[in-house]
């Protein structure tokens, strides 16, 4: 086949088209970049997370979901573990690329330590409601919302329209201060829960600090921050879904299938679905103990969400009543 030679003037006229047809490509493939990088945006409306908590606090606001998510999806953590307890935590920020170490623990340097096996994960905050198909990132929002519903809302009228209404719990008396080496109590300040997740003792106030701040006292010694900016309550609740736990894993690798159990999980009856979240969150209080009330406003708040969210989970294992809790 001969080459087609094009005439110069016919080659001018062209070129314009040409350049425009890369510029729009090009901006196309940048947009589709982008759209990819923000996709748990695109999972719900403003209208629909609306829809969803029509009866929410007004201190709890789409616009404040999303500036959390935006956050977090800048940070991850990469956690390493020597001897059982010996931690070292390096938080990247991603946008620029500057790693910093949040925690390390005193010994991490010792000859005993550094003989111990090592165990490594990091946490990209980035990958909540984003790590997979689009059928189980909504799964999982619909997981992540039917939890935090039940842990906010004002009893149980079967509407699913009262979800995201308590700040902070009713009961304000317990300090839920425990002793911690690593997260000490600030004298005076009382760690009992706040946010759509109920964060609860000053353990889990000061590790999520560390996470999401990379500064412990941030929330050590202001813990209601999180019941006075939204933003901050929301990004506590993506924190505590994101993170695994020494003994037990996260909310999102159990809903993203990342998780699998051990011999250990099997014989104490753990199995991938809805029902590990439930354990995760509040386990030795809602399972292993059969059919509750309790656990079953989840699963309930899980199953109407899906169907608002225009997803299903045939296969779910959605209950705990036969899962052990994790014990400390």
């Amino acid at each position: 086949m001969k080459p087609i030679l094009l005439s110069f003037k016919v080659v001018l006229i062209l070129l314009p088209v040409m350049l425009l047809l890369s510029f729009k490509c090009s901006s196309n493939k940048t947009a589709a970049k982008k759209s990819s990088s923000a996709a748990p945006f695109n999972l719900i409306t403003e209208k629909q997370f609306n829809d969803l908590f029509p009866k929410r606090n007004k201190f709890y606001t789409y616009a404040s979901f999303i500036k959390a998510v935006k956050n977090l999806s800048a940070i991850k953590v990469k956690v390493s573990r020597r001897s059982v307890s010996i931690y070292q935590y390096i938080r990247t920020d991603k946008p620029t690329g500057k790693t910093t170490i949040v925690r390390q623990d005193a010994d991490w340097n010792e000859e005993w330590a550094k003989k111990k096996p090592d165990s490594t994960y990091t946490v990209d905050y980035g990958d909540f409601c984003t790590a997979s198909d689009l059928e189980t990132n909504k799964k999982e929002l619909a997981a992540f919302f039917a939890n935090v519903a039940h842990e906010t809302r004002f009893g149980e009228n079967n509407k699913f329209d009262d979800g995201l209404i308590f700040i902070h719990e009713k009961d304000t008396s317990n300090a839920y201060t425990a002793p911690n080496d690593d997260y000490p109590p600030v004298p005076g300040k009382k760690y009992y829960g706040r946010g759509p997740i109920q964060l609860s003792y000053n353990g889990n106030y000061g590790k999520a600090s560390n996470f999401i701040f990379g500064d412990k006292n941030v929330l050590l010694k202001n813990p209601a921050l999180i019941e006075n900016d939204p933003v901050v309550a929301f990004e506590t609740a993506i924190w505590f879904w994101m993170t695994p736990d020494t003994h037990k894993p996260s909310a999102h690798d159990v809903m993203t299938g990342k998780w699998q159990p051990n011999a250990a999980d099997k014989a104490r009856g753990r199995t991938p679905g809805f029902g590990m979240t439930i354990n995760i969150i509040n386990g030795e209080v809602e399972c292993n103990k059969g059919d509750n009330v309790s656990m079953n406003d989840r699963i309930s708040f899980y199953q109407y969400f899906l169907k608002q969210l225009g997803a299903s989970d045939p296969n779910c294992v959605c209950s705990c009543g036969k899962m052990e809790a994790y014990h400390y």
